[in-house]
């Protein structure tokens, strides 16, 4: 037997084992050439990786792995194919980018020569807590520690669901595979490629793991309007009495760090669905960005860091094997993936009731936008569709002062439909169910970036706590002149100067500057909405002022 033999539904490569091996491979696409582990344990993966040079051990028994040139997903080499049966409902554009049906035949018959001649590791997984969404996903990857991403990442089905497993969607994931442009009609050797139709993904030219579970991510994002169910990108807790929250959010917001709430079981920490009868968590894991990670104000998330099973991408290790967690030589975009189970107060069912409340997390590094702001279910769809937050410099080369980034639904790349169409049901969801909607700024505050100072996590936490215990219905508001925001006048354990960010600058005509600048940001990324929504959306909608 092969030395990784551990685990359920393991194959040798012994003669006569031919059969099982084909029905791992099944609808890939790919035949069997050389040994095929199929759902590997973790501890089995973990060996493997190690044993085969894709990563180390970190002291607490972590998989250390490195990306190597890609330490992000690559937008631009995203594409969809352009099929009969889906074009007209695809959302064309940037986004978007279509591929021949011819050429990714072509891509995914070399991709599938190549597969049948490694050793691989497949995994078979659902995506969608509910079973009534749920998807049947099938993993084939060249690398151990990528199919332990995805077993960390997605719904390990139990032992006895495994028999006869039959993917509904299959990934070809050939991480050392580099694309042609010239023969696939890609933009570069790296390749993402999604067919609706024929219900397969190839993905090569990057090791990269978060293109693995953000393909699945799209494909949810395809099917689930159609069945009456908004797919989002956020994150979601529960409270003591079943009030559910879901925190949207673009990375670096705080989605995954605010939701990890010793207080509030956690639902999941960024894919999920709502449902007529409730909300249900797309995946089994969470993928955390653990860059300057603190274990005292994020307890929860750095134990899980520090287990085994975990995979860390692109994390820092001493030759002890001990994190550095504030190393960013590699990338700042250092992720940490494991079970959701690893944090202790989850929800293991992965689905909770309708929610209650609903928060738009931005971390303005402009400082201009107040730390917390009652939103009009109008004014939830405008900023659910402008989807705003903020790159500070020095995280991104080039970038030397704020820079306003908008994404419509806090998820714009994942989103194969027109953003209108996740805009309205979450409208009218909101508009059925009563939720209170909340915008949260966890940027900056007295300042621009380099002269304000970052919003502290507990003053956040505290606004948040106010907001979901209810303290901030009954509350007393003013208006904001610039972003015409309810801001309220006193929050317990928050300093009162904090809450209006005009008062918190010292320099008043700089904030009006500077406030006159972004709502000018936000007029022009509108233009592209406006004629898809509804006039209650456009009479709250941000203008530059004079």
């Amino acid at each position: 037997m092969t030395l990784f033999e551990t685990g359920s539904n393991v194959l040798t490569t012994k003669s006569g084992a031919d059969d099982s091996k084909r029905n791992a491979l099944s609808g890939s696409g790919v035949l069997p050439g050389r040994p095929v582990h199929a759902n590997l344990t973790a501890p089995a993966l973990m060996q493997a990786s190690i044993q085969r040079n894709e990563g180390t051990l970190s002291a607490d028994g972590a998989l250390l792995v490195q990306t190597g040139h890609h330490t992000g997903r690559s937008a631009q080499d995203k594409f969809v194919v352009d099929e009969p049966s889906t074009s007209a409902e695809i959302w064309w554009g940037n986004v978007n980018k279509k591929l021949a049906p011819e050429k990714f035949a072509g891509l995914r018959g070399r991709v599938q020569a190549y597969l049948q001649g490694q050793e691989l590791f497949v995994q078979d997984l659902y995506a969608g807590a509910d079973p009534a969404h749920r998807i049947r996903v099938r993993v084939v990857t060249t690398q151990a520690w990528s199919a332990l991403f995805a077993r960390n990442m997605f719904i390990r089905p139990a032992e006895a669901d495994l028999a006869g497993f039959e993917p509904d969607y299959v990934i070809l994931h050939a991480p050392q595979f580099l694309a042609d442009p010239a023969v696939d009609g890609v933009r570069t050797s790296t390749a993402i490629a999604l067919s609706f139709e024929q219900r397969q993904i190839v993905i090569c030219g990057t090791e990269y793991a978060g293109e693995i579970k953000k393909s699945i991510f799209t494909v949810m994002n395809w099917l689930l309007p159609a069945k009456g169910v908004l797919p989002m990108h956020c994150s979601a807790n529960v409270g003591g009495e079943g009030d559910v929250a879901l925190f949207f959010g673009l990375s670096g917001t705080g989605k995954t760090t605010l939701s990890s709430d010793p207080s509030r079981p956690l639902i999941g920490d960024d894919e999920h669905g709502w449902s007529p009868d409730g909300v249900f968590n797309f995946e089994g894991g969470c993928y955390a960005k653990v860059i300057n990670l603190s274990e005292q104000a994020e307890p929860e998330i750095w134990a899980a860091s520090h287990r085994f099973g975990t995979v860390l991408e692109n994390v820092v290790a001493d030759h002890h094997g001990k994190l550095d967690l504030a190393d960013e030589s590699l990338t700042e975009n250092t992720r940490s993936c494991y079970p959701v189970d690893y944090i202790p107060n989850c929800v293991p069912a992965g689905r909770g009731g309708i929610p209650k409340n609903v928060v738009m997390l931005a971390a303005d590094a402009f400082g201009v936008l107040p730390p917390i702001a009652r939103l009009t279910p109008a004014q939830a769809m405008y900023h659910f569709l402008s989807g705003y937050t903020a790159v500070v410099a020095g995280t991104e080369k080039g970038v030397t002062e704020p820079t306003a980034t908008f994404s419509a639904c806090f998820g714009s790349p994942f989103l194969p439909r027109r953003p209108e169409v996740y805009g309205r049901m979450l409208a009218d969801l909101i508009a059925e169910h009563g939720a209170e909607c909340w915008l949260v700024n966890t940027g900056w505050s007295g300042g621009a970036y380099g002269t304000g100072s970052r919003m502290p996590i507990r003053h956040t936490r505290a606004l948040l706590r106010a907001a979901l215990d209810g303290t901030l219905t009954n509350a007393k508001y003013h208006r904001d002149p610039f972003f015409g925001l309810l801001i309220p006048d006193q929050v317990p354990g928050v300093p009162s100067e904090v809450l209006d960010p005009r008062q918190a600058w010292s320099d008043k005509a700089a904030y009006d500057r500077t406030a006159r600048e972004l709502l000018a940001r936000f007029e022009k990324n509108f233009d592209s909405f406006a004629s898809h929504v509804g006039d209650e959306v456009k009479a709250v909608a941000l203008k530059a002022v004079a």
